[in-house]
């Protein structure tokens, strides 16, 4: 149980307006409604503060909590409760029950705090799931054209394993063109494909209508477009993690992390010392077994998703990539596992146990190493924030943020 107040208040959020509890402890109540925008969200600070409010308790609604936060922030004490743990009992619910009850809550110290991260690492968790959006918006875009493939017979990913790659999109963009199947085998370095010359003659013997060549076109501007904000991405992510080089050596360490999910994982995760043991990072993240008790039996089902969805997903992708690797401790893992209980089951459990590492590894500031495998792992981050890669304005921006002064020289010289 959380530290008990004398004076609370209960807001329950919405994305047009709030409603506010005011609770004391001797049973008095203020309740009172107010707007979203900046004008409204400063006279609630001023309301809260005017009524002696030792404690603000919200629900972790979306994004609708941050403005209240902002406003708050050095003034009152802020509690941001998860939704799922403070949800009001069953009965009439209305905004005014939910106002009341999180007040009550609050009052007895009975809401336990989510974790609220600090502006930079906010806004760098944000820059990571903006890229995640991008990435998915690339697969859809893939997945309009294997579909449009597939529905005039061209079975192109049948004989390439990336039908993105070199060879695929000159056989793409040979058939958008409308050449020849000859012409446009004589464009590709057959050598670096496993299919013969005669199976990617019979993958795409099939034609393309103009619904297709246009849907397929559209789809390639669309993924060029996709691609360009996502390397912009890219780019402000490495400026905002430059200060963390260590902990990016540390997480690229373990096998199937690169550089875009060791950023994803630091940026969701967020300070480690605030989880004292991995178990309880693996808890937040959600990659637990729920547990429940029927007729005295304790049993688990599947595991609670919890928390982030993000790095569940980026956990689930580099769980995915040791699987396909080399031979080491963590794909003997995942085969034990998987010959037990199947593929999904094995990358999820494969996905928790790279988050224990993680934090053990983050916690005691060890490179990932095993023993018995002839292979050193040399991770040099350096490469990643290469000023070669930086326009002007980007490495300004760099130092800037770096804390240094930027001052435009005098003409003829330094």
């Amino acid at each position: 149980m959380e530290k008990q107040w004398n004076i609370v208040c209960g807001a329950d959020i919405h994305k047009t307006f709030l409603i506010a509890t005011i609770l004391s402890r001797d049973g008095t109540k203020i309740t009172k409604r107010f707007g979203m925008t900046s004008n409204d969200l400063l006279n609630f600070k001023n309301w809260v503060i005017e009524n002696g409010c030792e404690q603000v308790a919200v629900e972790s609604t979306g994004t609708y909590w941050v403005p209240i936060h902002t406003v708050l922030e050095g003034s009152v004490g802020l509690i941001v409760g998860n939704a799922y743990k403070i949800k009001h009992t069953p009965g009439n619910k209305n905004d005014l029950a939910d106002a009341d009850w999180i007040a009550e809550l609050c009052l007895n110290g009975m809401i336990e705090p989510s974790r609220i991260f600090p502006r930079a690492e906010r806004d760098l968790r944000r820059l990571t799931r903006i890229r995640e959006g991008y990435v998915n918006d690339m697969t859809r875009e893939k997945n309009r054209i294997h579909h449009a493939l597939d529905s005039c017979g061209i079975k192109l990913s049948s004989v390439l394993s990336d039908i993105f790659g070199k060879a695929g999109q000159t056989i793409l963009n040979g058939l958008l063109e409308g050449r020849t199947i000859d012409d446009i085998l004589k464009g590709i370095n057959l050598k670096s494909i496993k299919a013969t010359t005669d199976e990617i003659r019979e993958a795409i013997k099939g034609s393309l209508d103009f619904t297709q060549i246009l849907l397929i076109r559209g789809s390639l501007e669309q993924m060029e477009a996709i691609q360009s904000r996502i390397d912009e991405i890219r780019k402000e992510i490495k400026g905002r993690i430059a200060d963390r080089k260590e902990d990016l050596k540390i997480a690229m360490s373990i096998p199937g992390v690169g550089f875009t999910s060791a950023a994803t994982l630091l940026a969701e995760i967020g300070d480690v010392t605030d989880f004292k043991k991995p178990e309880q990072l693996a808890a937040w993240a959600g990659l637990v077994p729920s547990v429940y008790q029927s007729a005295g039996k304790l049993i688990t089902g599947s595991i609670t998703k919890h928390g982030s969805r993000h790095i569940r997903w980026i956990l689930v992708q580099v769980a995915r990539v040791i699987a396909r690797g080399r031979n080491s401790k963590l794909k003997r893992f995942f085969l034990r596992v998987k010959s037990k209980k199947g593929s999904n089951v094995a990358i999820v459990a494969l996905a928790r146990k790279v988050l224990c590492i993680l934090h053990h590894l983050l916690t005691n500031r060890e490179i990932y190493q095993e023993k018995g495998i002839n292979k050193k792992v040399k991770i040099d981050v350096r490469k990643e924030f290469s000023p070669h890669e930086m326009g002007l304005e980007e490495m300004i921006a760099y130092l800037v943020r770096a804390g240094y002064v930027v001052r435009k020289g005098s003409e003829g010289g330094g």
